[in-house]
């Protein structure tokens, strides 16, 4: 059975920094095309990063480029979001999800609908 646990959420100033942790049991990050997602109140589920095992690369919305980084332990079976220099326009829930693909599809960012595992998601908060 899959289960994706998501933490480090919380409430922030404008510019600070949070890392979100996504832990995972029954399924290897490694493996498998994951990422994480967002969604805003009243806004539908977006992705922020995708992460690629075909060949470790990262796909990043534009809204995130140069702040967010995703990054992987294997040896915890983690995946993580680091969210640098945040704005209040990041406030939303965030979670990560899992597909069943071992390369992540075409050469976007792809939609919700691909990824069969969610975790129950984590709340970021960004006071300006």
């Amino acid at each position: 059975q899959v289960q994706l646990v998501e933490s480090g959420g919380g409430s922030v100033q404008a510019g600070e920094s949070l890392r979100l942790s996504c832990v995972g049991s029954g399924f290897t990050f490694v493996n498998y095309c994951v990422g994480w997602f967002r969604q805003a109140p009243g806004k539908e589920r977006e992705a922020v990063v995708l992460a690629d095992p075909r060949d470790g690369s990262s796909r990043y919305a534009d809204s995130v480029k140069g702040r967010f980084t995703i990054s992987k332990d294997s040896t915890k079976n983690t995946l993580y979001l680091q969210m640098d220099s945040l704005k209040s326009e990041d406030t939303a829930w965030y979670f990560c999800a899992a597909s069943g693909f071992f390369q992540c599809p075409g050469h976007g960012l792809g939609s919700p609908s691909l990824f069969s595992f969610w975790g129950q998601g984590t709340q970021v908060t960004v006071s300006s």
